[in-house]
């Protein structure tokens, strides 16, 4: 669908919501429903991109609610897991696969269902959780996981379930699964009562048998294991996610905690930014000390070929 194609019909989808919240904020909720789950269409692998997309081995990755697909890149005994966020793809890490495979990490990354090279158009945040969870099964444990926007939240969920990693990276994070709905309430402009209606319609839907299923996406009021520590990079021009949510993870989790902020990069770009790629790779290579170290100037990352 073409970008100003996309734009009329969300501009049209918010009119008809705003007209359905003055009579029933269920059915405004109800409206506004297939914009909030729309993944589609798939992003498009990037030209920089192109030659890690294309050298990784890649098979199907069978998931309870949809297939999504797996790749792998190198063969060291550190691995290391990749999680992209909503209406991303594994490629978008092409520049972090470079990096940590010169250092001798095994790569694994994945296209979620409905998302990349994944078939289907619809998918939730369950599948992101299976994802990692049948990862986890296959591989062991992680040296780490590097997760960006909706995927560090679903790895953090994923950890607290219990897969075993030595330390996070979120970039660009959320706090908690709350935001996901407050942030699209915001921009739809959903009256409290339809905000509400449609939260609680998704998770009847997505988590119709749990009792509390937010607490599993809520990492201030449940932090990660005390033995995990977590990196987390952020710009203060995001669009998507405000910082506060890396301030409030940061907050919630003391000493074990490193939190790096930035400017100019904003929700996607940061992937790719030259202070993240060093992050990554001294934290992977060193946990929280690595970032002192590197912060305190002692690491340098050595730029390697595309």
């Amino acid at each position: 669908m073409a970008l100003s194609t996309s734009v009329t019909l969300r501009r049209t989808t918010v009119g008809a919501v705003h007209a359905a919240d003055r009579l029933s904020p269920a059915l405004a909720a109800a409206l506004s429903a297939p914009v909030f789950e729309r993944a589609r269409p798939p992003r498009e692998v990037r030209p920089g991109e192109q030659p890690v997309h294309l050298a990784a081995s890649r098979s199907r990755l069978q998931l309870p609610h949809g297939d999504g697909v797996l790749y792998e890149w190198g063969a060291g005994p550190r691995t290391v897991l990749l999680v992209h966020g909503w209406r991303g793809r594994a490629s978008q890490f092409a520049p972090i696969v470079r990096e940590l495979r010169a250092s001798g990490c095994h790569l694994v990354a994945f296209d979620a269902p409905a998302h990349g090279d994944a078939p289907g158009h619809r998918t939730d945040i369950r599948s992101w959780v299976e994802a990692i969870n049948r990862l986890h099964l296959e591989f062991g444990r992680f040296e780490a996981i590097v997760g960006h926007s909706l995927g560090s939240l679903a790895a953090m969920a994923a950890v607290r379930d219990g897969v075993s990693v030595r330390g996070i990276v979120g970039i660009a994070p959320m706090a908690s699964g709350r935001y996901l709905f407050d942030a699209f309430a915001d921009g739809m402009g959903l009256s409290a009562a339809a905000a509400a209606a449609q939260r609680e319609q998704y998770t009847r839907r997505v988590f119709p048998h749990a009792v509390d299923p937010w607490r599993r996406f809520d990492s201030i009021a449940a932090p990660l294991p005390r033995d995990v520590g977590l990196l987390l990079l952020h710009d203060r021009d995001d669009r998507e996610i405000d910082a506060a949510q890396s301030e409030l993870l940061h907050a919630a989790h003391g000493e074990r905690s490193r939190l790096i902020v930035s400017t100019g990069s904003g929700h996607s770009r940061l992937l790719a930014a030259d202070r993240t790629l060093d992050a990554v790779a001294a934290f992977v290579d060193g946990g929280v000390s690595g970032i002192d170290r590197l912060e305190r100037g002692e690491e340098r990352r050595v730029t390697t070929a595309a």
